[in-house]
């Protein structure tokens, strides 16, 4: 019994949904520009059976599994709605200071014909910083 009786006609019944529940396979704009997509995978955090993931990510892993531990994706056209799995290039995450830090080459705002370029540029970069570490 509710504290105050005119409380009850306002409280969840059994089996109402919240009007901001999506469906499965819905999508969504993150603040980002990434596009997600509601997919029925455990989610780590909540241990819910569902969860939002970048669709991109979603579509490249579907192709060619798992990304690695300390690998990320990158849009090779600068376009993040674009999620074709030929567009993303999967790179070490070290590498994105190179291409948009404070001291990188702005690659998503480069020329298309100069994306190629920087791409290649910075891996040659991360790969010499590398072979030194070792």
């Amino acid at each position: 019994r509710p504290f105050n009786a005119n409380s009850a006609q306002t409280q969840f019944k059994k089996g109402d949904a919240p009007a901001n529940r999506l469906p499965l396979w819905s999508e969504r704009h993150n603040e980002d520009g990434y596009i997600e997509i509601k997919v029925p995978q455990r989610n780590p955090h909540t241990g819910h059976s569902t969860r939002f993931m970048h669709k991109h990510r979603y579509l490249w892993e579907l192709e060619n599994g798992p990304l690695p531990t300390g690998m990320c994706l990158k849009a090779l056209d600068g376009d993040k709605t674009n999620t074709d799995p030929s567009n993303w290039k999967m790179i070490p995450r070290a590498l994105l200071p190179r291409l948009n830090g404070r001291f990188g080459r702005d690659y998503e705002n480069a020329a298309p014909e100069m994306k190629p370029l920087i791409l290649a540029t910075a891996q040659l970069e991360h790969a010499s910083r590398e072979a030194k570490k070792r």
